[in-house]
């Protein structure tokens, strides 16, 4: 069985099945802000789709991480180890990459066991 929640006309936000919370690629809601604040507002917006999915970050097991300029991996990656939950830390990836619009410096996806 499969259980979609806030699907649009192209994709469900968070996909559950098989036991996972597959969450589609978040970027930030706020993006006046840099990598740290758009990083931030991302992290929570996952708490709340892992919480819709009936799951937490203590259970992500893997996450991809793209920036827009890998140079800015110091700043994702203080609002990352800020929030990551430090007893159940996930297998992540971060690469470099052209991003949907000029103002999204972030993108970040992630599955949890649900």
């Amino acid at each position: 069985m499969i259980t979609r929640h806030q699907t649009t006309h192209i994709l469900s936000k968070v996909l559950v099945a098989n036991g996972f919370a597959f969450l589609s690629g978040l970027t930030a809601k706020d993006r006046s802000g840099g990598v740290a604040e758009q990083t931030a507002d991302i992290l929570a917006q996952i708490d709340e789709y892992l919480e819709l999915a009936g799951t937490d970050k203590s259970k992500i097991v893997t996450g991809n991480v793209w920036l827009k300029d890998i140079s800015t991996f110091a700043e994702m990656n203080e609002a990352w180890e800020d929030w990551v939950d430090k007893d159940a830390l996930p297998a992540r990836a971060t690469v470099e990459a052209r991003l949907a619009r000029e103002d999204i410096l972030v993108e970040i996806q992630v599955q949890a066991l649900a």
